[in-house]
């Protein structure tokens, strides 16, 4: 017997997660039936208010809900520093470390011609003119490691390398291939702490 068409499709809508199944996916579209009428409303407003209040900050890249992120917006951080990541999520995964109080630049993806990404289009050249009208001091790399993420900081240390600022990437305790969302906060810490300088 199959499922009402609505109901099903609820399901399918969950199954676009990632690691979500077919299993999984019935007993979450089963929980949010369930749940009192309030509370999935709730539920139906947090999905409809991200496609209408979520945007980019014109400035680093990351979320936001105005014209500037919470991160951009806040006065007392290190304005000298800037740490440039791979996407959004990494910005909140070093932000959770609560150990790191600068400004972030979100790239939007690392440079893989195999998948067609070339550096024009990634937000390198914003990079640039923020260095350059914010007299930037020091700029992180905390970007993935592998093939795509050392290409990616090899052509930004190349584009970088007339402007009077230091490059530092962090430490590589990171393991090869790894996704930050899994790696472990101290291990993070780590490596941020022990950021080297690229010359």
């Amino acid at each position: 017997m199959n499922y009402p068409k609505s109901f099903q499709d609820l399901i399918d809508g969950f199954k676009l997660f990632p690691g979500v199944g077919e299993k999984t996916a019935e007993r979450y579209a089963f929980t949010l039936l369930e749940l009192e009428e309030d509370k999935r409303n709730d539920f139906c407003k947090a999905i409809q208010d991200i496609k209408t209040n979520i945007t980019t900050c014109p400035i680093c890249g990351c979320m936001s809900e105005s014209n500037k992120c919470l991160i951009c917006g806040d006065e007392t951080r290190n304005k000298d520093i800037i740490c440039v990541v791979e996407n959004q999520k990494n910005v909140f995964i070093f932000e959770k470390l609560g150990v790191f109080r600068t400004k972030y630049h979100v790239l939007g993806g690392l440079i893989s011609p195999m998948e067609g990404i070339n550096p024009e289009d990634l937000s390198i050249s914003s990079l640039v003119k923020r260095i350059k009208e914010d007299n930037i001091k020091e700029v992180i790399l905390a970007l993935r490691p592998g093939i795509e993420g050392n290409t990616t900081s090899l052509y930004i240390r190349k584009i970088l390398e007339d402007e009077n600022v230091k490059i530092t990437q962090i430490a590589q305790g990171v393991p090869i291939g790894a996704d930050m969302e899994y790696l472990d906060s101290l291990t993070l810490e780590m490596a941020l702490e022990n950021r080297n300088e690229l010359s």
